[in-house]
């Protein structure tokens, strides 16, 4: 079981991988219209699936799912925004960092005790963004603060979806998420808008293929192998996107860039181990 939860994961680093080189490629165009074609591209599978399995588009926690939608579109468009400025390995990386404000915000509104030794884990990682942050040059201060906001509100997302809990299908989450992306990406991008050509069309179309497929293979290895075994392995897409980065955008990591990247997924990966062992 644990040998295919891995390949499951490695399917899902690489689709992640490659959509984040896809918004990189298309840096010509502006965050909002990638966020809207990328959920053109979910919602042909997540509407079709709904109907499929007569399940109900509008939810039962609607106000919540609504909230979910808003918070999860807003985190996408500032990862989208601060790839334009960043290597894209550092910028998943960074992005990454979320679980510590998901915990954050967990303490507060879910009243969830942090144990001491997560604040030690919290730490390493945190450490990591300080290194890319104070040795790093290729770290633009933009870019940092853009992706930091991301990781922020991807934080506030973990904590809507528990308290969405069981009471609403995963695929209604899903398809309420990308149908706010659909409505707010489409409106906010009409005086961005730039019309693509050719091949582009293709590309943009498959951001949400590529996101589709990175989120329901990750969702089966979780399904397969027990948490702490599965869950560190998403780490995965940091590797793939970096090579794709040196291989496709010419990139390059220099030793200081690489200590903040390690730093950062040996926090989290620790942090998720302590959370899911028994």
């Amino acid at each position: 079981m644990l040998k295919k939860a891995i390949q499951f994961m490695i399917i899902s680093a690489i689709g992640f991988a490659f959509l984040n080189a896809i918004v990189k490629y298309l840096g010509d165009f502006n965050a909002y219209q990638i966020v809207f074609f990328r959920s053109i591209g979910t919602l042909f599978f997540t509407i079709p699936l709904l109907l499929k399995y007569n399940i109900s588009m509008l939810g039962n926690k609607r106000t919540l799912l609504i909230l979910r939608g808003v918070v999860g579109v807003t985190s996408m468009a500032l990862f989208f925004m601060s790839i334009k400025y960043l290597p894209i390995g550092s910028a998943v990386s960074l992005r990454y960092i979320s679980p510590i404000f998901a915990a954050v915000f967990a303490l507060f509104i879910l009243k969830e005790k942090i144990k001491p030794v997560q604040w030690l884990f919290f730490l390493i990682a945190f450490s990591g963004v300080v290194v890319l942050k104070g040795f790093d040059t290729q770290i633009d201060t933009t870019g940092l603060l853009l992706v930091l906001a991301s990781a922020f509100f991807s934080g506030l997302v973990f904590i809507i979806i528990r308290k969405i809990g069981a009471d609403d299908h995963p695929i209604v989450v899903v398809n309420y998420f990308m149908l706010v992306a659909l409505l707010a990406g489409g409106i906010l991008c009409i005086p961005y808008w730039k019309t693509p050509v050719g091949w582009e069309w293709a590309l943009l179309l498959s951001l949400g293929v590529f996101g589709y497929v990175g989120q329901l293979y990750m969702t089966k290895a979780l399904q397969l192998a027990e948490t702490n075994k599965a869950a560190p392995l998403k780490y995965i897409e940091v590797i793939f996107t970096m090579l794709i980065g040196l291989s496709w955008f010419g990139e390059s990591y220099t030793l200081w860039s690489l200590l903040g990247i390690i730093l950062i997924v040996i926090g989290l990966t620790l942090n998720t181990y302590l959370k899911t062992s028994k």
